[in-house]
């Protein structure tokens, strides 16, 4: 799991802008939250294939672009 936070956050940043566009950021961004392993991160991963492949994934362009993680609860 931590291999595969690891592995996107090495990708260049136009990957994870390419990643981070509708539907497919509700998929690989949904898992990346997950992996993360606590509870919150979980819960919000669930709930990201559902938000982030319509309206989250305007939250992740915008945290990318500001170089900043993406989008997570603490």
């Amino acid at each position: 799991m931590e291999a595969y936070r690891k592995w996107l956050n090495a990708l260049p940043l136009i990957v994870k802008i390419l990643l981070a566009l509708p539907i497919i950021d509700g998929i690989i961004y949904g898992i990346y939250r997950i992996c993360k392993g606590t509870t919150s991160g979980i819960i919000l991963g669930i709930v990201w294939f559902f938000i982030g492949s319509f309206i989250g994934w305007i939250l992740d362009i915008v945290f990318l672009l500001m170089e900043k993680p993406v989008f997570e609860l603490e």
